[in-house]
C-alpha cells in the first residue's frame, strides 16, 4: 500500500512538473517545437492547402452540372406570312399568317448543363501540373520540418555552449578569487611584492566581466529556445561522445543527389513547366466534350392581340467538338514563353545540385577534420589541467608567480570552452549532413541523445577536470 501511494505521489509530481523540469533532452525539445514553432505552423497550413491540388486534379476529368434559372420583364413579337395551314376538318389554308405578341409579360427560362470532357490535352497537362504541385507540397513539408529540426539543434547547443562557458567562467573566478586573496595574504604578510595584488585584482575584474557577458548570452539562448519550442525554461546538455562513424562520401554524394529536399522541390519544378509547355501547346488543339442539355422558356402577358402565352422546350444529348481557329498568334508565343521556362527550371536544378555537392563534400570534411580537432582539444586540455596544478604547486613553493597561475587558469578555461564548442560543432555538422541527404530524423536525434550527458554540480574548491 505504501509503495502504491508512493508511486502514486511520484507520477503526481512528474504531471505537475512544468514542461522544461523533464523535456531536457534533443528529442523532446524538437518535439515541443514541432507544435510551438510558428514558422512550422505556416509550413503546416501551406501543406495543408497544397494537398487539395490532388482533388483539383481529379476533379477537372468529372462532369460539370449547371443549373440556369432567369426570370423578368420581357417583350416578344412575332410575326408569320406565307405559311400553310391545315387541321382535321378544316382544310388547308395556303399563305396564311400567324402573329403573337406579349407587351412587358412575365419572361422565365430554367437550363440544366452537364458536360463531361471526353478529349482536352490541355485539361490533362492541368491535372499533371496539380498532381506535381501536392507533391512539391508534400517534399516543401518534409523540407520544413528538417529545418526546424536542424534549427532546434543548433538552438539547443547554443544554449549548452553557453551555459558550459557560464559554468567554466564561474570556476575561473572562483579560482581567481582564490588566488586574489592568498595574493593580498602573502603581501601582508611581506613574502610578495604588491603587484602580485593589483594582477589578481585585475584578473579578477575581467573575468567578472566575462562572467556578466556569459550570463547574458545564457539568457539570450535560452529564451531564443524557449520562445521556438515552448518550454519555460529549457536546459540543454553538450555531448560528450562521438557519434557512430558516418559512411563514404560518395554514399553521401548520391544520397543527396537523390533525396535532397532542394532537389527534388527544384526537380518537381522541371516536371511543372514540362507539363506547362504541354498546356500551353495543347491550347490550338481540338476538344471533345460529351454534353447534354435541357431547356424550358416561357414568356405570358397581354400584347396587341390580347392574352398571349409562348412556351418552349428543347433539349439535347450528343457530343460536342470545339475547334479553335485562330488565336492572333497568343498561342505560339505562350508556348515559346512556357519553353524558355523550363530552361531556366533546369539551369536552376543543375546550379543547385552542384552547390548541394559541394555542401555535401565540406560537411563530410568537416567531419574528418573535426574528429581530429577533438582529439587534440582533448588533450590539450589534459596538458592544460596538468600545467594548472604545477603552476599552482610552483606557487606554493615560490618558483611561480601570482600571473602565472591567473594565466594558467584563463588558459585552462578556455581549452574547455575550446572542446566544448568543438564537440557540439561536430554534432551539428553531422546533424548538417544528414539533412542535405533527408536522412534527419528521430532516430538521429536519439542517437545524439544517447551522447549526451546531464550536468553535473561541480565541487566549489579541487583540482582543475581532467577530459
Amino acid at each position: 500500500m505504501k509503495l502504491r501511494c508512493l508511486a502514486f505521489a511520484c507520477g503526481l509530481a512528474a504531471a505537475l512538473l512544468p514542461p522544461s523540469a523533464w523535456a531536457q533532452d534533443l528529442l523532446s525539445v524538437w518535439r515541443a517545437a514541432a507544435q510551438q514553432d510558428r514558422k512550422l505552423a505556416v509550413a503546416r497550413a501551406e501543406h495543408g492547402a497544397s494537398q487539395t491540388l490532388r482533388e483539383q486534379a481529379d476533379a477537372l476529368w468529372r462532369p460539370n452540372v449547371g443549373l440556369n434559372l432567369g426570370a423578368g420583364l420581357g417583350t416578344q413579337d412575332t410575326a408569320m406570312r406565307g405559311a400553310r395551314f391545315s387541321a382535321p376538318g378544316l382544310g388547308q389554308v395556303d399563305e396564311a399568317r400567324f402573329a403573337t405578341s406579349v407587351n412587358a409579360g412575365l419572361a422565365t427560362r430554367v437550363g440544366i448543363v452537364a458536360q463531361q470532357p471526353l478529349l482536352n490535352a490541355a485539361r490533362d497537362a492541368q491535372r499533371a501540373q496539380l498532381r506535381l504541385g501536392a507533391d512539391m507540397g508534400e517534399t516543401a513539408w518534409r523540407g520544413a520540418q528538417t529545418e526546424l529540426m536542424l534549427r532546434t539543434a543548433e538552438r539547443y547547443f547554443a544554449l549548452a555552449v553557453a551555459e558550459e562557458r557560464v559554468r567554466v567562467i564561474e570556476r575561473q573566478a572562483r579560482a581567481v578569487d582564490s588566488a586574489r586573496v592568498e595574493a593580498h595574504d602573502r603581501f601582508q604578510l611581506g613574502a610578495s611584492p604588491v603587484t602580485d595584488t593589483h594582477e589578481a585584482d585585475a584578473a579578477l575584474a575581467g573575468v567578472r566581466a566575462q562572467q556578466s557577458a556569459a550570463a547574458l548570452e545564457a539568457s539570450i539562448q535560452r529564451q531564443m529556445l524557449a520562445d521556438s519550442s515552448g518550454l519555460a525554461q529549457p536546459i540543454a546538455h553538450l555531448p560528450v561522445r562521438p557519434l557512430a562513424a558516418a559512411d563514404a562520401l560518395a554514399s553521401w554524394l548520391q544520397a543527396a543527389d537523390a533525396d535532397n529536399p532542394r532537389l527534388r522541390l527544384l526537380s518537381q519544378a522541371v516536371g511543372v513547366a514540362e507539363q506547362k509547355l504541354r498546356e500551353r501547346g495543347a491550347a490550338g488543339s481540338p476538344t471533345v466534350d460529351l454534353v447534354a442539355q435541357a431547356a424550358h422558356e416561357r414568356m405570358a402577358g397581354s400584347g396587341d392581340f390580347g392574352a398571349a402565352r409562348n412556351r418552349q422546350l428543347n433539349g439535347m444529348v450528343g457530343v460536342q467538338l470545339n475547334i479553335p481557329l485562330y488565336t492572333g498568334g497568343m498561342v505560339e508565343a505562350q508556348a515559346r514563353e512556357a519553353a524558355e521556362r523550363i530552361n531556366k527550371a533546369r539551369a536552376e536544378l543543375d546550379a543547385a545540385r552542384e552547390e548541394v555537392g559541394q555542401q555535401v563534400r565540406a560537411a563530410w570534411q568537416g567531419l574528418q577534420a573535426g574528429a581530429a580537432r577533438i582529439s587534440a582539444l582533448e588533450q590539450g586540455l589534459g596538458a592544460s589541467a596538468a600545467r594548472l596544478d604545477s603552476t599552482r604547486m610552483g606557487r606554493a613553493v615560490g618558483d611561480r608567480t601570482t600571473l602565472d597561475v591567473l594565466n594558467a587558469e584563463n588558459d585552462h578555461a578556455q581549452a574547455a570552452l575550446a572542446l566544448a564548442q568543438a564537440r557540439s560543432d561536430q554534432v551539428l555538422t553531422r546533424l548538417r549532413l544528414a539533412a542535405l541527404a533527408d536522412r534527419l530524423d528521430e532516430d538521429l536525434l536519439a542517437q545524439v541523445n544517447a551522447a549526451l550527458v546531464p550536468v553535473v554540480p561541480e565541487p566549489r574548491q579541487g583540482k582543475a577536470d581532467r577530459p
